[in-house]
Parts: C-alpha cells; sequence; structure tokens
C-alpha cells in the first residue's frame, strides 16, 4: 500500500488498517524454516564469505 501522497497521520493509518483488512491472510512458516533465535550461530565470520 503506497500512502506517500496522504500527509496526514490519522489518515494513513486509516489507510493502512484497512489494507490490511482486505489483504489475503499470510501462509504459514515452512516447518524447516528457522526464524532469529533459532538460526544456527557462527563463531567468527571470514571477510567476504558467506556465513550460512
Amino acid at each position: 500500500m503506497n500512502t506517500k501522497t496522504v500527509t496526514d497521520k490519522t489518515e494513513r493509518k486509516k489507510l493502512k488498517r484497512t489494507a490490511r483488512k482486505k489483504a489475503a491472510p499470510k501462509a504459514k512458516r515452512a516447518a524447516g524454516v528457522a526464524r532469529g533465535s533459532t538460526k544456527k550461530k557462527i563463531r567468527h565470520q571470514a571477510q567476504g564469505q558467506r556465513k550460512r
């Protein structure tokens, strides 16, 4: 939802809330996908290497 043109804060909030209600519900996260705190941690990252 693009609300750049709306300058009034309360009006923008109203538009965003209605857009969220109209939007289709998001799909659940897949079972094998780890979220932030459960991700595998790294001890020390070498320069220019992928973390995971």
